[in-house]
Formats: structure tokens, sequence, C-alpha cells
């Protein structure tokens, strides 16, 4: 079932009421939001509810950040204190899993969120989360990086120290316990 990217009824309710209760318990996030409208939406694109359940299942804890009215759509984030449990120690993308000879991870960052069908947050994206409350304080997560860093071999990561937002480097096909990666996804 998980590979058709389909739930159950159960599982549909049950991640319903999950961000639900984020929804209600982080009114700052998203305060001229109606939740009726949102799990309105929800319940109508099953897929997306797979998306948000698997940002859940792997420790995002997803939540309503936004509101897009050009294209009337629900922005989620994931909004966990710390850069996902279940995304770490992965490098940055396909390429530079296969250009490991020896300890390569158990998968890339773009490979997971594509899997997932969430995009990774860009640098804007991870500035405007810090805005919502202090998150990656102990962690970091990989951010987009531009094709003109990737082409050198780069990828981008971002943290939160000191009380401000650091964007930094590192090579693509490194990896470690304490980075991962924050989704993002329209519904």
């Amino acid at each position: 079932m998980k590979n058709k990217k389909e739930l159950s009824t159960e599982q549909q309710q049950e991640i319903i009421k999950v961000l639900k209760v984020r929804f209600e318990k982080n009114y700052n996030r998203h305060k001229d939001i109606d939740w009726i409208k949102v799990k309105t939406k929800l319940e109508s694109n099953i897929e997306k509810l797979w998306s948000l359940n698997e940002m859940e299942q792997t420790g995002g804890e997803p939540d309503v950040v936004d509101y897009d009215n050009n294209t009337n759509e629900y922005i989620f984030y994931d909004c966990a204190t710390e850069s996902p449990k279940g995304r770490r120690s992965l490098c940055y993308d396909k390429e530079a899993l296969d250009s490991r000879k020896e300890f390569k991870p158990e998968d890339s960052v773009i490979n997971k969120a594509t899997t997932m069908g969430i995009e990774l947050l860009n640098e804007v994206q991870y500035r405007a989360l810090q805005q919502l409350g202090n998150f990656d304080m102990k962690t970091s997560s990989w951010i987009q990086t531009p094709n003109e860093i990737r082409k050198l071999g780069g990828a981008l990561f971002a943290d939160f120290r000191y009380n401000s937002v650091f964007v930094y480097h590192n090579s693509a096909p490194s990896y470690y316990a304490a980075r991962g990666f924050r989704g993002s996804l329209r519904v």
C-alpha cells in the first residue's frame, strides 16, 4: 500500500487528527487560516495526505505555515524542533551518493524528498520557517542548492545558532548524524 501512495481510511483519519491537534496547538504559525478549509483540502487530495503522513512518519511534524491565494493552496513545512530524525545521515543527491566509494549512506536527500512527494526547503523558505520559532538549534538541515554550487561539488545546509540563521556549504557526498532535511508541500 505504501508504494502506491495510498493510505487506508483509518490512516487518513489518523493523520488528519494529528495535523488538527498540531494546527490548534501552534496557532501562531497560521493565524488567519481556517482549519475546516484545510481539512476539506486534505480530504480531497489523498496523495498529498500520503505525503504528509510520510513527513510525519519520518519525524517532520508537518504544519500549515501559509496559504497561497494565487494557487488556492495551503503550504505545509516540517516544523519539528530539530531536523527530522528519520531523514538524517543522508548525502545531498544521487550523484553525491554514487561518488562515495565506501561508507555510503542509505539514501540521498533529493531522492528521499522526491519519493515522499515533497520539496526540499530553499533558503528563503528556511528563513521564513525561523520566523515561526527556533528550529535546528542542535541540528542542521540540507536546503536546496543552486546549480552553480552543486556543479562544483558543493551543497548548502542551514541551522539556527546565536539567534541567527546560518547558511553553510559542504561537499555534497558528506553526511552527518545531526543533519537531515526539511520539506514543504502544497495542498
